[in-house]
C-alpha cells in the first residue's frame, strides 16, 4: 500500500500521499533558495562575413547582477540572517490530519520564509535586501557559423539575477540579418546580379565579382546571353547543423544603353540587319524561372 500511494508524491512533488499510517518523507527534501531571475531577450545584428565563419561578440547587456556587497543573500551581514522559526531551517512544513483511512501527512511550503530555511533580520544596504541590483554587464557570446535571420541562442544562466540568491534567467539571443549592400541572401545560397555590356556579352570578358570571402575572378564566354547562371562552388553560407555549404549564384544582365548618339544608331541599324543579329534561341536552352527553380528545388 506504501508503495502504491507513494508514487502518487512523485507526480505532486510534495508528500501528499506520502503516508497514509504515519511515517513517510518528503523525497529530495531541498530548501527553495531564493526566487529565479527572469529571462532577458535582445536582438543581435550579423553581417554576411560574421554568419559564414561564426563570431564571438562582447556585448552589454542592462539586466540585474547579483549584490556585490551582501554577495546576493539580501543581508546586512551574516548575522542577520537566522534560521525560519516556523519550519526550522528545512523550508517545509509538515501537517499530520486523522482521516477515515488513518493518518495522512502534507508538506508545503513555509509560509513564513517561502522555502528558504532562513529569514533576513536586517536588510542590505544597498539591494535593499533584494540580492540583486540593475546594472549592466559584458556578455561574451560564441555565435556559431551558418545561423539565420529569425534564429534565437539561449544562452543558459546570462538573464536577470534572482532575488536572494535565486538562480539566473537565461539571455536569448535574436539573429538579426545586417543586409549586404551587393549580395543577397537564398538559404544557403548567395546571389550577385553582374550587369554586362552589349559587346562583353558578345566577346566575352573576365571579371571580378564580390563573395563574402573577398573578390573572385569570373569568366564569361563570348556569346553569353542575359539571364544565364554562373555557379561558383562553396562560395555561400554554411549549414548550422551539418557540414553542407552553399553556392554563390552569379546572375547576368546585358546592359542595353536607354540613349545612343546618331552615329551608334546607324552603327546598330546596320547591324540589326545582319542574320548574325537576328534572335534564335536554342529549344534546348531553359528560361530563367526554369534554372531558378533548378537551382533552389
Amino acid at each position: 500500500m506504501d508503495d502504491i500511494f507513494s508514487q502518487f508524491g512523485d507526480v505532486f512533488g510534495d508528500d501528499l500521499f506520502g503516508s497514509f499510517f504515519g511515517g513517510g518523507q518528503r523525497r529530495g527534501g531541498q530548501r527553495n533558495r531564493g526566487v529565479r531571475g527572469s529571462n532577458l531577450r535582445i536582438k543581435l545584428k550579423l553581417t554576411y562575413e560574421e554568419i559564414a565563419k561564426g563570431v564571438n561578440k562582447n556585448i552589454k547587456v542592462k539586466k540585474y547582477v547579483s549584490c556585490g556587497t551582501c554577495g546576493g543573500n539580501g543581508a546586512k551581514d551574516k548575522n542577520s540572517i537566522q534560521t525560519c522559526s516556523t519550519c526550522g531551517g528545512s523550508g517545509q512544513v509538515r501537517k499530520v490530519q486523522n482521516t477515515f483511512l488513518g493518518q495522512m501527512q502534507t508538506v508545503t511550503t513555509c509560509p513564513t520564509c517561502n522555502g528558504e530555511g532562513s529569514t533576513v533580520t536586517a536588510k542590505c544596504g544597498t539591494c535593499k535586501g533584494e540580492g540583486r541590483i540593475f546594472n549592466e554587464e559584458t556578455v561574451s557570446i560564441d555565435i556559431p557559423a551558418g545561423v539565420t535571420e529569425g534564429m534565437q541562442l539561449n544562452i543558459s544562466g546570462k538573464g536577470n539575477a534572482g532575488e536572494r540568491g535565486g538562480s539566473p534567467g537565461d539571455l536569448i539571443i535574436l539573429i538579426e540579418e545586417e543586409p549586404h549592400k551587393e549580395l543577397q541572401r537564398e538559404g544557403l545560397n548567395v546571389v550577385y546580379d553582374l550587369h554586362i555590356s552589349f559587346t562583353d556579352a558578345v566577346f566575352g570578358i573576365q571579371t571580378e565579382v564580390p563573395t563574402i570571402d573577398g573578390r573572385a575572378k569570373i569568366k564569361i564566354p563570348a556569346g553569353t546571353q542575359s539571364g544565364k547562371i554562373f555557379r561558383l562552388k562553396g562560395k555561400g553560407f554554411p549549414n548550422v547543423n551539418s557540414y553542407e555549404k552553399g553556392d554563390q549564384l552569379v546572375h547576368i544582365n546585358v546592359w542595353t544603353p536607354q540613349h545612343v548618339s546618331g552615329e551608334e544608331k546607324a552603327m546598330l541599324e546596320k547591324l540589326n540587319n545582319s542574320p548574325n543579329f537576328k534572335p534564335s534561341p536554342d529549344k534546348t536552352d531553359k528560361s530563367f524561372f526554369d534554372k531558378m527553380r533548378e537551382i533552389f528545388s
